[in-house]
């Protein structure tokens, strides 16, 4: 794996508002050169355009459409299935529009999937239960969206020529499906737990297809808690996506331990609550001190991206696009440290 050597600024992918145009148009005017631009994901557009459903709409030989519970496996192509492909062709070709109208191409670019353990816990079989309970129906999702993957990376690749593909795995649900905490579809128990060796290896699976498309990079995206570290690693990723904020000393130095091998910190620096927007020498900060204190070198910065700790479907279009400004500041402060 080889990428730029500074630090460089993303985001997950949730994305406010309902316009893909305007969308792509302020990821690729925020996130220039040598930040890496992602293909939004815009959940206010509704059924179909949620990371849920709209990973389902890659599966192959395996259909899904809504129910009052959820998103529910079925046998054949309805109207949701068929909503979501056709706002994800719309984004795709929106990106081709917009790329091509650009001067100078984006040297990378990023696409989001539910990953299969998540993809697992959010869809239901025929009976109403969620898929998570049931091994074979976790294996077959898995199987199916790694069959589905290389389409989908083919098709982001034609309308960004030349770009180096990045793909980010998103696993949210992961803690609970490791810890056995899902409940069942009554609400009255909860799924028994996965086995590590399960995750790693349904990771293995989809990772493998994804770098066989093309991607040049490949992070897992998970939450701090319980964050299954070295099952991700074992499973071939690139990297690990994470929120900063929790990281217990422990898992500080699990990270610590994949930057030295050579592996990336996707840093969820920027705490996005309700307050005011964090400062650049604060955001810088969340970083730096536990770095100096595990005795990184400086220089080992510059294999971090810096993301929001969350998605930003809940703010403002003009709100988006300030996070992503203030996202650049903090990988400038950052590529300064690295520098000496």
């Amino acid at each position: 794996m080889t990428g730029p050597a500074e630090v460089t600024a993303t985001a997950l992918g949730p994305w406010p508002g309902e316009d893909p145009v305007e969308s792509t148009r302020i990821i690729r005017g925020e996130l220039g050169g040598p930040h890496l631009p992602f293909l939004a994901e815009l959940p206010d557009r509704g059924v179909g355009s949620d990371p849920l459903g709209r990973t389902a709409s890659l599966l192959v030989e395996m259909s899904v459409d809504v129910q009052p519970y959820g998103w529910r496996i079925v046998d054949r192509p309805g109207r949701d299935l068929l909503r979501a492909r056709s706002a994800l062709s719309t984004d795709i070709n929106v990106l081709a529009d917009v790329a091509g109208e650009e001067d100078q191409p984006a040297g990378e670019f990023k696409v989001q999937l539910c990953g299969p353990l998540s993809l697992a816990a959010g869809l239901h079989l025929h009976n109403g239960e969620r898929a998570l309970i049931d091994y074979g129906a976790r294996r077959d999702i898995a199987a199916s969206l790694a069959a589905g993957v290389g389409d989908y990376l083919r098709r982001v690749a034609s309308s960004v020529p030349g770009a180096r593909l990045v793909v980010q795995i998103d696993e949210p649900d992961i803690a609970s499906v490791l810890a056995g905490t899902i409940p069942t579809s009554s609400g009255y128990r909860t799924l028994r737990s996965i086995d590590g060796q399960e995750a790693t290896d349904s990771w293995r699976v989809v990772i493998d297809a994804v770098r066989a498309a093309g991607a040049a990079e490949i992070v897992v995206s998970v939450p701090e808690i319980e964050a299954p570290f070295d099952r991700i690693l074992a499973a071939g990723a690139d990297g690990i996506a994470v929120p900063l904020k929790a990281l217990t000393s422990r898992q500080w130095e699990q990270l610590a331990g994949a930057v030295e091998m050579g592996k990336r910190l996707w840093a969820g620096a920027l705490q996005l609550d309700n307050g005011p927007m964090p400062k650049v020498a604060d955001a810088v900060d969340t970083v730096w001190r536990p770095w100096r204190q595990l005795g990184l070198p400086a220089s080992s910065l510059r294999t971090i991206r810096v993301t929001p700790a969350a998605g930003l479907a809940g703010q403002s279009p003009s709100s988006a696009a300030a996070v992503l400004t203030r996202l650049t500041q903090l990988a400038d402060g950052l590529n300064q440290l690295a520098l000496g």
